[in-house]
């Protein structure tokens, strides 16, 4: 345990770039800008992913991927201390976004690896409750952005307020990693951006990058879209609100807690299956329109999307364990499905197709529940 909390603890400020969306309004609000303009916050950062994961894989596999865990650290830091600091102009605002993407992808793209080098027996597990976590940081991060006026200390800085507190964390982490011992897995050879896209010939692996960019865009699709879609099913706002976004994310959250215990009475392999089966049989009962079943769906998508990122990751993995560093940074590239596979599912929804449109998410786990099927060479 005492190599792996600091790598849990990387993984609790990954959360912090999730608090860029809801800052989004206050933003807006400082600098009097339109809508489009506010969202450029979450933009940035997940533009970074598809940007900067695999050349992040490449410098894990060069560099070490703990080198590449302090460098994502720092760049956070840095990113957290300029606001605050600084009232700073809108420019320079995105500018430390940007970073904090940098930053957070090289802590995603290193961390997931650098897990299965500190404890190798238990990494399937330790990944689950690592990503519970990270769920943690993002909720807590969430609600610091929103609850920071109420905060004496920094009420003069209003929506800068919680860039102390994020510029704090990041640097406990990094003292935290800096002086922990990590063996790392390395490749015979070094590898380049090349050679890594070139493990998208190899079909487990294809298969397993397409899988993670529905995983995320099915994720997003919820997220998006269960609160609007239980008000067209007849749901009163309130309902809609307390069993919609914040029920899944929350269940979302426990799931991957719970994972890390479900890990140590079944495979991983096992349990991305019923994971991906409890996830289709959810966006199953958005589907049929019905306020009990769609509530239903959310209680039971919710537990089934929890922790298919770690057990997709990790089976993956192991079959080229040498290789982490390339895998992990095309798997991260592929978090960019969270911002494509949504504006299908957006397409259907201006259609018209009610509570339809969530076939989307659906059809997306259905393709899950295939791969779970498919056997591989640590197949459980």
């Amino acid at each position: 345990m005492n190599r792996t909390f600091p790598i849990f603890l990387a993984f609790l400020v990954m959360g912090v770039a999730d608090a860029m969306g809801p800052m989004s309004d206050a933003v807006k609000a400082q600098y009097q800008l339109s809508n489009v303009m506010s969202t450029l916050l979450s933009f940035f950062v997940f533009i970074a992913f598809a940007v900067f994961s695999v050349p992040g894989g490449v410098m894990a596999a060069r560099m070490g991927k703990k080198k590449l865990l302090l460098l994502g650290l720092g760049l956070n830091a840095a990113a957290m201390l300029v606001p605050t600091l600084m009232a700073p102009g809108f420019a320079v605002l995105l500018a430390c976004i940007f970073v904090l993407g940098v930053g957070t992808t090289f802590l995603q793209v290193a961390g997931n690896p650098i897990m299965r080098d500190v404890n190798p027996p238990a990494y399937s597990r330790n990944l689950s409750l690592a990503q519970g976590i990270k769920g943690l940081g993002s909720a807590s991060s969430t609600y610091l952005v929103t609850a920071v006026g109420s905060i004496a200390i920094f009420q003069g800085m209003g929506w800068r307020g919680s860039f102390p507190v994020f510029f704090v964390l990041m640097a406990v982490a990094l003292v935290s990693v800096a002086f922990v011992k990590v063996d790392e897995t390395k490749a015979d050879v070094p590898p380049s951006i090349g050679s890594s896209l070139s493990l998208l010939k190899e079909p487990v692996f294809a298969l397993a990058v397409l899988g993670i960019f529905l995983y995320v865009g099915a994720e997003a699709s919820m997220g998006r879209f269960l609160f609007p879609g239980l008000k067209d099913m007849g749901v009163d706002e309130k309902t809609a609100s307390k069993f919609g976004p914040a029920l899944f994310f929350a269940l979302l959250t426990v799931g991957r807690l719970l994972g890390g215990a479900l890990m140590t009475i079944m495979s991983a392999r096992t349990c991305f299956r019923l994971s991906a089966l409890l996830g289709m049989l959810g966006a199953g009962g958005m589907m049929t329109g019905n306020h009990g079943l769609a509530i239903a769906g959310v209680i039971v998508g919710g537990l089934g999307f929890a922790n298919i990122w770690p057990m997709l990751f990790s089976i993956t993995v192991e079959e080229k364990p040498e290789r982490a560093s390339e895998l992990s940074g095309l798997m991260c590239m592929a978090i960019s499905g969270g911002a494509i596979v949504p504006l299908v599912m957006g397409k259907l929804v201006d259609m018209k197709l009610g509570s339809m449109a969530f076939v989307v998410p659906a059809a997306c786990f259905a393709y899950l529940f295939l791969l779970s099927l498919k056997g591989g060479k640590k197949a459980a």
